[in-house]
């Protein structure tokens, strides 16, 4: 059976990321194949429809309105096409065993005296986090913006009778200098952070946040067929684990659990077996620790709701509120509701300010920054009109073509600006791939560190492409020629780049990459 699959841009307004997704049934237990991270809808939905759960509805309602999606296992899947309507990407439908294995080979049809008994298949999106962030904060500065990075908010500022905020005190951590920055209100939107910045105005503020950690992990790409995911809604445990088609590899990880607040947190070895062990159960492949590309922890900040006994009854829904006048803080959400969160805090900045727009919010139809003009097609333009030149370790100059792998990631990572990325690698020869088996070119790093506020080796193999979420050790190997780039973009000195590499390597280490796979020359090195 054919599968149909859409390339899918970030920088569209539209989510164009389509495909064919299963849930298969063993007995009394589902599960579902998807192909992007829109699993929490499906527990959303469920306490929406079966809790009469109104907040949790408005929820799905939120992140259809920007994610054009649509999930549930059949009778909730169905139900949730009706929800969303116009926004629907694909009716969601029944396969049968042998409809379910064609489409997902590796499936097993038997497995620990289970046998399957079809699947469901819904749609959904799919997106880049850190092309989607950065995008936002370029946008923002094209419409008028002041963008500054590597800054820490110190302590706030009160006017003379101490009882509104008008301001920040700000650390410049690059340079080292502090300077203050006045405003009408300051609007806090600091993620799992949000607490310590409230602290800032009274200190015996009630904490307002639940951190809840993500483990995910990243496998070969043959661990699930382009443009197909699994997801087992319940796992021995009651947490979901999904394995998803992503850039190029294999994404799996769970769901929430409670976390410490950490600047670099870790993922836990016992997680990561956890994660093997469950997807192995519905697989007919061995699933292998060596098989581990790369592996990380994040945290999310949910709006804690004293009465919940687990992250599981916390919405995700976003929380906004001035808890001291001139501070609005806004906590909770997820990405595919991100505009609707930014109306919500603005409109509450303009109550709290008295401020006087000239027009209604416009975020609904702004498109990010390379949206304009952008069209599935694009990559074919740098395909074409672009050679990627190289240069040799002999430091002779040779053209390579613009293939499509090259070529489509630019055009999905940068939309209509991939054109200056594609001159840079033709016109200063910086074409070459930055580790083998991935799309990244050298011409990345110096259009990143020129147009996109990248200030160290970790930037750009963290906020700026996914290398190292991707795979720590190739990341590892390519960090001398990124900061060998980075050190001509900012001038640094020798000193300067010893302390980047150090870093570098530091940071990567939080992704356990001694554990991890290892690919020299293309070769899986695992065991």
């Amino acid at each position: 059976m054919a599968l149909k699959v859409l390339a899918s841009n970030l920088f569209l307004e539209k989510v164009l990321g389509r495909s064919e997704l299963l849930v298969p049934a063993t007995g009394d237990f589902t599960y579902g194949f998807l192909f992007s991270f829109g699993k929490d809808g499906v527990r959303y939905l469920e306490k929406a429809v079966f809790n009469l759960d109104y907040g949790q509805l408005k929820l799905v309602f939120h992140a259809l309105k920007e994610r054009k999606q649509v999930v549930y296992y059949w009778f909730g899947l169905k139900f949730y096409d009706i929800v969303a309507g116009r926004r629907l990407l694909h009716l969601s439908r029944y396969y049968s065993v042998d409809e379910s294995v064609e489409l997902f080979p590796t499936l097993a049809k038997n497995s620990h005296d289970r046998s399957l008994r079809g699947t469901v298949v819904y749609y959904d999106g799919q997106m880049n986090d850190s092309r989607l962030n950065v995008g936002l904060a370029c946008t923002a500065a094209v419409v008028g913006a002041a963008i500054l990075n590597y800054a820490e908010v110190v302590s706030l500022i009160k006017d003379e009778s101490g009882e509104r905020i008008i301001g920040a005190r700000i650390h410049d951590t690059l340079s080292g200098k502090e300077f203050d920055a006045f405003a009408k209100v300051v609007v806090n939107a600091a993620g799992p952070f949000c607490d310590s910045v409230r602290k800032m105005a009274n200190n015996d503020v009630v904490p307002m946040i639940s951190p809840s950690s993500g483990v995910h992990i990243v496998l070969p790409d043959y661990y699930s067929p382009d443009g197909m995911g699994l997801i087992v809604p319940k796992t021995k445990d009651g947490r979901v684990v999904f394995m998803l088609p992503w850039l190029g590899r294999t994404v799996a990880g769970t769901t929430d659990s409670s976390t410490a607040i950490t600047m670099l947190p870790e993922p836990h070895e016992d997680e990561i077996q956890f994660i093997l062990d469950a997807i192995c159960d519905y697989l007919n492949v061995q699933v292998r620790r060596s098989d581990v590309l790369s592996a990380w922890s994040g945290i999310r900040p949910l709006a804690m709701d004293p009465s919940a006994k687990n992250t599981e009854s916390i919405s995700r829904d976003h929380v906004v509120f001035e808890d001291y006048p001139g501070l609005i803080t806004i906590t909770g959400g997820k990405w595919t509701t991100y505009r609707s969160m930014a109306e919500d805090a603005v409109n509450a900045a303009i109550r709290s300010g008295n401020l006087k727009p000239a027009n209604g919010c416009v975020t609904d139809h702004l498109h990010i920054l390379g949206g304009y003009g952008w069209d599935p097609a694009s990559f074919t333009i740098l395909a074409q009109n672009y050679k990627r030149m190289k240069r040799t370790y002999g430091g002779k100059i040779i053209p390579g073509a613009m293939d499509s792998a090259v070529s489509k990631h630019l055009s999905h990572a940068y939309g209509t600006l991939a054109t200056q990325v594609a001159s840079i690698a033709q016109n200063e020869g910086l074409g070459k791939r930055l580790a083998h088996g991935y799309p990244f070119l050298e011409a990345e790093v110096a259009y990143c560190a020129r147009h996109e506020y990248c200030e160290s080796a970790v930037d750009f193999i963290a906020r700026r492409c996914r290398l190292a979420f991707l795979d720590t050790d190739a990341a590892g190997r390519a960090l001398p020629r990124i900061i060998e780039i980075l050190a001509l973009e900012h001038k640094w000195d020798k000193a300067m780049q010893k302390l980047e590499l150090q870093k570098g390597k530091d940071f990567l280490e939080t992704f356990k990459s001694s554990k991890n796979a290892q690919f020299r020359d293309g070769k899986h090195n695992g065991q």
